[in-house]
């Protein structure tokens, strides 16, 4: 792994133009910016050091002050720095140094990629992947054990579902767990079996942990790097912010190293995870942030159940395609009640994950009584992902000050086995983002990478065409939930920096605000949005200064 990281950290380099306190006149622009709601055009922009200073529209007298520093824009366009409200930093980083499954359409094919990836990594004492979805194979069905054995009967190998939630081993992996037929599933979790009883190789949610917990971690030193390269690839996609969900005691410690060296090239806003083994003692230190405006640890994340593709999401009535299954709640009421609460009196905003119906109502249900509790209404708490939503949930959001932190490409990943999952009435209140806007809610976009692309242009592109990147269906899935662009830019900007308190820092450009901004080869604004996963970012820059 150390030689994959030096590579990787090799190209990622963190370029750095202007002076602090400069001011710097950027024209020949195509700029747009949602600004207090509504779409603002503009064709230059003086920012001063890491502040906006003001916004020019066509025609209007630049500046002539002989020390500014003037920058062609080439006619690119220029929009805010783009947020992703939910993604996992260290997870992506690491995924682009581990066997990539994501679009393999076979278990076999699964297995080469992992055998190449071997041919190429072969100092790895364990060899891990990430991506391999079994709805996009011929049978449909959970990989086994055996066919990654027949490559590898010695060497442990551990791949997780796109989704995070399901993870595949071989039996040199369960040797090492001392996983058997005797072996029982942990609450919140299952241990899939054949039908003698025995462990098929698949371990889903909580049990994924009986494998886990036999790897060895990163040291902080790998943790460091492989941030580094995660922060730097994140913002070649135009992202200048990250809400990094369900971040453990030790990356926390080195995210604090990197703010306090000046070595972190975009924003963190990291969540907690209510899963480490020091939560406790982090809520009673209370929320922290960086005097540079890069890192804020001033919320928890706390997953409620599974996801929907490994029927882990918790529903109030049986999956559709699997009688007698409800999915899996990750928490007793006792706990997770009790885990809100702690993070609540502490100062810390609650982001959960909540996925099927059952678990969003139990985790709006808790909001409801410990809100009014614990004066906390203006922490502004926040569902992530939000995907399954009974229609009579979707009205609290907004009634309780709760943000809707939704994934869009979610929705088009998810489309050919969803309503399979879920049936005809249930679907009604999946993916709902134009019911969860009409009721008065704020949805933060993200992408939830490394499930996902990182790339904020497909999400885009999926909110406001709700369809994949053939175009298909024609016209949308459930093409009432589109979104319009500008609602779509605006999840991605002031609505994702609003749901992490940093409204009048970032999310926005106009005067005041950080200078944080991309340029992009398109304008948007005047393509055909069946077109808009396709663009490309030209450079990003952050507090002022081009960090791509």
């Amino acid at each position: 792994m150390k030689k994959i990281i030096k590579s990787l950290l090799a190209s990622s380099i963190l370029l750095s133009f202007g002076t602090l306190g400069e001011t710097s006149l950027i024209t020949n622009i195509k700029g747009y910016s949602v600004n207090d709601g509504k779409l603002t055009r503009f064709s230059a922009m003086t920012f001063k050091g890491d502040r906006i200073d003001r916004l020019f529209v066509q025609g209007e007298p630049l500046p002539e002050e002989a020390d500014i520093k003037h920058i062609d824009g080439h006619g690119q366009t220029m929009l805010p720095g783009l947020i992703d409200a939910h993604g996992h930093v260290l997870g992506y980083g690491l995924s682009l140094m581990r066997a990539q499954l994501r679009g393999a359409e076979s278990e076999l094919e699964a297995v080469e990629r992992v055998r190449l990836f071997r041919a190429e990594n072969p100092e790895l004492s364990w060899i891990q992947g990430r991506g391999w979805n079994q709805v996009l194979w011929p049978n449909k069905r959970f990989p086994t054990a055996s066919s990654l054995d027949k490559q590898f009967p010695d060497t442990p190998v551990w791949l997780r579902r796109i989704d995070g939630h399901a993870g595949w081993a071989n039996t040199a992996a369960m040797k090492l767990a001392n996983i058997g037929a005797e072996t029982q599933s942990p609450k919140g979790g299952e241990i899939v079996r054949d039908a003698n009883g025995l462990p098929t190789g698949v371990f889903i949610d909580n049990a994924m942990d009986l494998i886990t917990e036999n790897i060895p971690s990163l040291t902080r030193s790998e943790q460091r790097s492989v941030l580094l390269t995660s922060m730097n690839a994140l913002a070649k996609q135009g992202l200048t912010s990250v809400h990094d969900a369900g971040v453990g005691s030790m990356t926390l410690e080195v995210y604090r190293s990197l703010a306090e060296s000046d070595q972190m090239p975009i924003r963190v806003y990291a969540m907690v995870s209510a899963a480490d083994e020091k939560f406790e003692s982090l809520m009673e230190q209370g929320p922290y942030k960086h005097s540079s405006d890069k890192l804020s640890i001033s919320s928890v994340k706390i997953s409620s159940d599974g996801a929907l593709g490994s029927r882990g999401a918790a529903l109030i009535e049986d999956y559709s395609d699997l009688p007698g299954h409800k999915g899996l709640l990750l928490y007793s009421d006792k706990k997770l009640t009790a885990t809100m609460k702690l993070a609540m009196d502490s100062g810390f905003q609650v982001n959960t994950h909540a996925i099927g119906d059952n678990a969003n109502k139990l985790v709006l249900d808790n909001y409801e009584t410990l809100i009014k509790q614990t004066g906390t209404r203006e922490l502004r708490h926040r569902v992530e992902h939000a995907q399954v939503l009974r229609l009579d949930d979707i009205p609290r959001f907004a009634k309780l000050n709760v943000i809707a932190s939704m994934q869009a490409t979610h929705a088009t990943s998810d489309k050919n086995m969803a309503e399979a999952r879920l049936g005809s009435e249930r679907i009604k209140g999946a993916y709902a983002w134009r019911k969860v806007l009409e009721s008065g809610a704020i949805i933060a976009a993200g992408s939830d990478f490394p499930i996902e692309s990182a790339n904020p242009f497909y999400g885009l592109h999926a909110s406001t065409t709700r369809q994949d990147h053939q175009n298909l269906p024609e016209g949308g899935w459930y093409s009432k939930e589109k979104m319009t662009l500008t609602e779509a830019l605006k999840s991605f900007t002031r609505d994702a920096a609003f749901a992490a308190h940093q409204e009048k820092l970032i999310g926005q450009l106009k005067p005041g605000m950080k200078a944080d901004f991309i340029l992009i080869d398109s304008d948007i604004f005047n393509i055909n949005p069946e077109g808009l996963w396709q663009t490309k970012v030209n450079q990003t820059w952050v507090d002022g200064q081009r960090v791509y």
